[in-house]
């Protein structure tokens, strides 16, 4: 039976919560990961871990944090995401809100993109695409 997003959305509080030791209601859907919850690289990889447990899925290397892209030149230049950048996160994000990035997107600010939302976006299509 699928999750409802509520569901999903414990479960990555659940996990958030245990990954970074922030307690239950800092972890509000806006709640930028590492800006508000105070994530460090580190901390990402036990995110995941932690989100593949508790929903029984794979998450690929760089699917729900792509920082390989800030890492070419085809896509970053002078600190800022070319379009061919934000063309490939967008691709690679699709449950981010991108609207006001994209209006200055500076490397540094990608961060802000990693909200408890779009992990929960990021739950529920991996959840809906291996259904059916």
């Amino acid at each position: 039976m699928a999750l409802s997003r509520d569901e999903i959305m414990e479960k990555v509080r659940e996990a958030l919560v245990d990954a970074l030791g922030v307690d239950e209601d800092e972890v509000t859907p806006e709640a930028r990961i590492g800006g508000d919850l105070g994530a460090e690289s580190i901390d990402y990889l036990d995110i995941v871990f932690r989100l593949e447990k508790a929903f029984n899925i794979k998450i690929p290397r760089g699917d729900l944090f792509p920082d390989n892209i800030l890492s070419s030149d085809e896509f970053v230049q002078d600190g800022k995401l070319t379009e061919k950048g934000l063309a490939e996160l967008k691709a690679r994000l699709p449950y981010a809100d991108l609207s006001q990035f994209e209006q200055n997107p500076n490397v540094q600010d990608i961060a802000d993109l990693f909200t408890v939302d779009m992990i929960v976006g990021y739950v529920e299509s991996k959840l809906g695409g291996e259904e059916g």
